[in-house]
């Protein structure tokens, strides 16, 4: 069977991309740009375009099986696409936001609730993975300021977040595209414990082998260091989930054992396995 993976040169495209290849799965993967160097040796390699619905026969034609962010300005040509091909089954990489209880007024919970929807409506079968907190935001948060600086600013140094790593998402993506028994399921999945950011950062400053200074600074301010790697809505759900984070503890979760059978990362190993990106 053919499996396409849609952004496969994306921070959880490309692990499920490796992922499959470790179990002998043949595959399609594309990107929307020029196709970068590192993809596992044998699959095939499509540009394609979500966006883009003439880009989209080619890769499908004759797959099985598909792993799929959520864009909804392309979902509706996606579907057409995917029912024509004779896709099956499709896996989604969602978003935590969309069962939140202001889900309706969130604009990226919107976004992928149109998705959802998409699907649920079409005649594919479905496993949506709704992740709260990547631990892969903190690259775009920090990453400059600890590699030109060695400091980290943030409004509330002691907010409690669970960031997940990229790895455990296209786990579970894996396994929901090669076993059997995930039609039909919305897994919500958070990161195995709760940290503070404090212990992010010093988690991080392990990994690297430097002191990391935390400096605690104002909203405002805050919104001008995000604002510099994140458009504005992304900017209010961090601060938002930030603040949350200061006044009970964030959810954790077994998803990533209940699903796949093994562990899920730490942010420590996270952080080691991304040392190099904050040098």
């Amino acid at each position: 069977m053919v499996t396409v993976v849609f952004g496969a040169s994306g921070k959880v495209g490309r692990h499920v991309a490796a992922g499959l290849s470790s179990v002998g799965e043949k595959m399609r993967l594309t990107s929307r740009t020029l196709l970068p160097v590192g993809f596992p040796v044998g699959a095939e390699v499509f540009t394609a375009d979500l966006e883009t619905p003439a880009t989209l026969p080619a890769v499908l034609d004759g797959a099985q099986r598909v792993f799929l962010y959520a864009k909804p300005e392309g979902i509706d040509g996606f579907v057409t696409a995917a029912e024509s091909a004779g896709v099956q089954h499709v896996v989604l990489l969602s978003s935590g936001s969309v069962i939140h209880p202001d889900a309706a007024r969130n604009p990226i919970a919107r976004a992928h609730i149109t998705v959802e929807s998409a699907l649920e409506r079409s005649g594919l079968t479905w496993t949506f993975i709704r992740p709260g907190m990547f631990a892969t935001n903190t690259l775009w948060w920090w990453r400059n300021s600890i590699r030109d600086e060695g400091i980290v600013r943030v409004p509330y140094p002691d907010a409690q977040t669970a960031p997940i790593h990229e790895k455990d998402l296209a786990a579970l993506a894996v396994t929901a595209l090669t076993q059997p028994g995930h039609h039909g399921h919305a897994y919500p999945v958070w990161g195995p414990e709760s940290l503070s950011i404090r212990q992010q950062v010093q988690h991080i400053g392990a990994a690297t082998g430097r002191k990391i200074t935390l400096e605690t600074i104002s909203i405002e301010q805050a919104r001008v260091e995000l604002g510099r790697t994140m458009p504005p809505m992304g900017v209010d759900a961090i601060l938002a989930a930030w603040r949350a984070g200061t006044t009970a503890p964030p959810q954790v979760s077994t998803v990533v054992t209940d699903v796949t059978g093994r562990p899920a990362h730490t942010f420590a190993q996270w952080a080691d396995d991304h040392a190099n990106d904050f040098r």
